[in-house]
């Protein structure tokens, strides 16, 4: 059967307009498999906080599941603010993700003006892990329990300090807490991340710190600094020696710190499933548990859902303690 000219020719323009229109309605991402390019950690703290130590160890397996480079990208500052507003304003394709801490939901209590919404600029991927926040000093200070410091700062007000992460941090709002709780003065002291902190505690300019725990594990374990206590309700499985804050005799404290994968808003659902399904094949892992643990973390994982509902369960939760221990930014 011949087909007129004019009939074939229209038939051949009305499927070419039908795979112009399939083009341009797909993606960008999706004509290609995603990753198909090195995907980028931005760490919002320096190298040798406990963030960048546990990204660190997830690092590498994740490159193993998305077949791709996983490169770490650290950028410390304003409690984590800094680099979370780099992610915030990235292009929504998956290749940028924000490996944080639970700081992220502590910021906007602390931080009227940030240049992002906690909730409105990202798309949460998952829980990598739960740890403790440690308050930790040298051998050498005087007080060797929270006890001991408490009445060592009641003895001599505002004359310690105390480091941490950052304004807006967990250990931050620990060493607050602990202000609150036991109705003393210590003087917070930020820095750029957990590292830095611990750099000066060993060299004497500051007489302790509250930092995550793989900051300081190293330390402890080698005697060079010692642990008064750890901020949540169950010990650490790392350090089962040292004494919660409420055992220690601080009542109604609890600081649970976690770190998480968020990627910019309206990054296509399939990237954050694929993000997510990598995430909880790496903390699944034997192995990757077995170095959280000697970091006194634990493996989370989970999914976006449940993490978003962290983020909106904190939120009000830490602006009330910003509220009631008067903490502002500096």
């Amino acid at each position: 059967m011949k087909i007129a000219p004019q009939r074939g020719l229209r038939r051949a323009m009305f499927a070419a307009l039908l795979v112009a229109a399939a083009t341009l309605s797909t993606p960008a991402w999706a004509q290609s498999a995603y990753p198909d390019r090195p995907v980028r950690f931005v760490v919002p703290y320096p190298p040798g906080g406990g963030t960048d130590v546990i990204a660190r160890i997830v690092q590498a397996r994740f490159q193993a599941a998305l077949g791709q480079p996983v490169v770490i990208d650290n950028r410390g500052g304003g409690g984590g603010s800094l680099g979370t507003d780099i992610v915030a304003k990235a292009a929504p394709d998956g290749y940028t993700v924000l490996f944080t801490l639970s700081s992220h939901t502590i910021n906007p209590a602390i931080f009227p003006k940030l240049p992002f919404d906690t909730e409105r600029d990202f798309e949460p991927v998952g829980t990598v892990a739960s740890l403790p926040q440690i308050l930790v000093t040298l051998p050498k200070f005087e007080a060797n329990t929270v006890a001991e410091l408490v009445a060592l700062a009641k003895k001599k007000p505002d004359t310690l300090q105390f480091g941490s992460v950052g304004i807006g941090s967990p250990s931050h709002l620990a060493g607050e807490l602990l202000n609150l709780r036991a109705g003393i003065q210590l003087t917070h002291i930020p820095y750029k991340g957990g590292g830095p902190g611990v750099i000066d505690l060993l060299g004497g300019q500051i007489p302790m710190v509250w930092v995550s725990i793989p900051a300081a594990a190293q330390f402890v374990k080698a005697g060079r600094l010692k642990a008064l206590a750890v901020s949540t309700l169950k010990r650490s499985s790392a350090f089962p020696e040292v004494p919660t804050m409420q055992e220690a005799g601080v009542p109604d404290f609890e600081i649970d710190s976690w770190f998480a994968m968020f990627v910019p808003a309206k990054t296509p659902r399939a990237v954050v499933e694929r993000l997510n399904k990598a995430l909880n094949s790496v903390v699944a892992e034997p192995e990757v548990k077995a170095q959280f643990l000697l970091q006194g973390a634990e493996a989370v994982g989970g999914t976006p859902a449940a993490l978003a509902k962290v983020v909106a369960s904190e939120l009000p939760r830490w602006a009330k303690l910003a509220k009631d221990a008067n903490i502002k930014a500096e």
